[in-house]
């Protein structure tokens, strides 16, 4: 019986500080976060995950990597018997919800933009946003005879190579990359820092001249080389009817509308599916899984239009998958999904929004699960309170336990957004100890986990028209029962 419970144990780990590591890139916190990393041992988490900062790893200059404050750090988890997940964070951190601290893209690269400041992801009146790269440069020899995939793939080797020890003590068991702002595989459409609130529909942000070139070579090569770049999708915190683009039989349904998101999505897909490729090269071999994050924009899912997920570059509709697309080029890579909003009940939403994270959530896991993959989870914010784990206990295990062994869809893991001084207070803590347990299927963790197999090659490049069948048709998602069998 035990034996079978453990078929149903999904692991927690929880995210570590923003700023753990300081923005002089020297670790100053080791008793507090020692003293953490020793509560969350004892409450029975399988782990920890970790901002690996690009602007201060890469801050002094093209190569110059400084790993001592983050393998100091990495000695903690070990020593505190926690297993490793590593984000490879080419973004900035600040101007994203919950930034508590400033750490921008090295200072170098930005040098870089001041003279080309089409390297950064531009909005249609011409604003940059510095807290990523545009995949625009994705391929252009831009940084000191470097392009930027060929930055990140750098990044990543000298990771694997001056963190050896810890991936060969199987202390780091996932790497997940980052793929645009917040980490995340998305375009930086809601912006705080240019002034975006909930729930605007955001912008389309592919104005730099290195994607309008793009595009434009394409919209030729596809018969209409008049065909520009949207002009009628309004802007940060417009709603979808005040648009022509995305009002009721609005642009995007024309011809030209769809042509432009099939563009608009297809280069994020292929920017994430290069930069894995890259990271499976880097970490073939090693006891890891690699993972990306893809963004829950679950304001409003619930029109025709999802001009919200349309703008950060997921092409979904009622009829047309747009997440399982993704997941389709994530098999190519034996890498992992990990999808946020695990606690949101459509009921805390408000209705204006037009929100449905319960919805997204379901639509997004079958869509992973149908391809294959390991998927996880995230909350989108802070939360202590009992409904909010019930709620991820539902998501974790969609139909609940199986008593006979593995249910037939259940989380791979989940990452609690994050630890702090709250968490561990004595009420807060007892709850997240119970979830924890939850999680778990109530089984003792010591002996739970599989080893992580080898990091095996990546398959042959998959073309945009096999990842673009898993668009449609768009299936119902799997069964979710309304509650959690095992509530804290």
């Amino acid at each position: 019986m035990a034996g079978n419970m453990l078929a149903n144990y999904v692991q927690v780990n929880v995210m570590l500080p923003l700023d753990v590591v300081s923005v002089d890139n020297t670790f100053e916190k080791g008793d507090q976060i020692r003293a953490q990393l020793k509560k969350l041992a004892e409450a029975g988490v399988d782990g920890v995950m970790i901002d690996v900062w690009w602007g201060l790893v890469e801050g002094k200059g093209p190569k110059a990597y400084d790993w001592t404050a983050y393998k100091q750090v990495f000695q903690l988890v070990q020593e505190a018997g926690l297993k490793l997940q590593a984000i490879m964070s080419f973004h900035q951190c600040g101007g994203n919800v919950g930034d508590v601290v400033n750490i921008p893209i090295p200072q170098w690269v930005r040098d870089i933009g001041a003279t080309d400041p089409d390297i950064f992801y531009t909005n249609r009146s011409g604003t940059r946003n510095i807290e990523y790269l545009t995949l625009g440069v994705d391929d252009q020899p831009l940084f000191h005879g470097r392009t930027a995939i060929q930055m990140y793939a750098d990044y990543m080797a000298s990771f694997r190579e001056n963190m050896k020890q810890f991936l060969d003590a199987g202390v780091i068991v996932d790497i997940e990359v980052g793929l645009g702002p917040a980490g995340e595989m998305r375009y930086p459409s809601y912006p705080q820092s240019q002034g975006w609130v909930f729930p605007g529909i955001g912008e389309f942000i592919c104005y730099d001249k290195y994607l309008e070139a793009d595009f434009k070579a394409a919209a030729a090569k596809a018969g209409h080389p008049e065909w520009e770049l949207p002009d009628d999708a309004g802007e940060y915190n417009d709603t979808p009817e005040n648009t022509q683009f995305f009002k009721d039989d609005g642009t995007y349904l024309t011809e030209k509308g769809k042509f432009f998101l099939s563009w608009y999505s297809n280069k994020l897909i292929k920017h994430g599916d290069k930069i894995l490729d890259e990271a499976n090269q880097v970490f073939l071999g090693c006891r890891v899984q690699l993972a990306i994050k893809i963004s829950g924009i679950h304001w409003w899912y619930r029109v025709p239009n999802h001009a919200a997920e349309l703008t950060a570059g997921y092409y979904n509709l009622d009829d047309r998958d747009g997440y399982r697309t993704i997941a389709r080029m994530l098999t190519r890579h034996h890498a992992s999904l990990n999808f946020t909003c695990a606690e949101m009940r459509d009921s805390e939403q408000s209705s204006e929004a037009k929100s449905a994270p319960e919805e997204l959530v379901q639509q997004v896991l079958s869509a992973g699960w149908r391809e294959g993959l390991n998927v996880a989870c995230e909350n989108a914010l802070g939360r202590y309170d009992a409904t909010a784990y019930n709620t991820i206990l539902r998501n974790a295990r969609p139909e609940g336990v199986n008593k006979n062994g593995p249910p037939e869809h259940k989380l791979f893991g989940f990452t609690y957004l994050r630890v702090s001084d709250e968490l561990l207070e004595e009420q807060n803590y007892d709850t997240f100890q119970t979830f924890v347990k939850r999680m778990h299927a109530n089984q003792s963790h010591e002996r739970s986990v599989d080893p992580i197999a080898p990091l095996e090659r990546s398959e042959p490049e998959m073309s945009l028209e096999v990842i673009l069948q898993a668009a449609e048709p768009k299936l119902e998602p799997f069964p979710f029962d309304e509650n959690t069998d095992l509530p804290v």
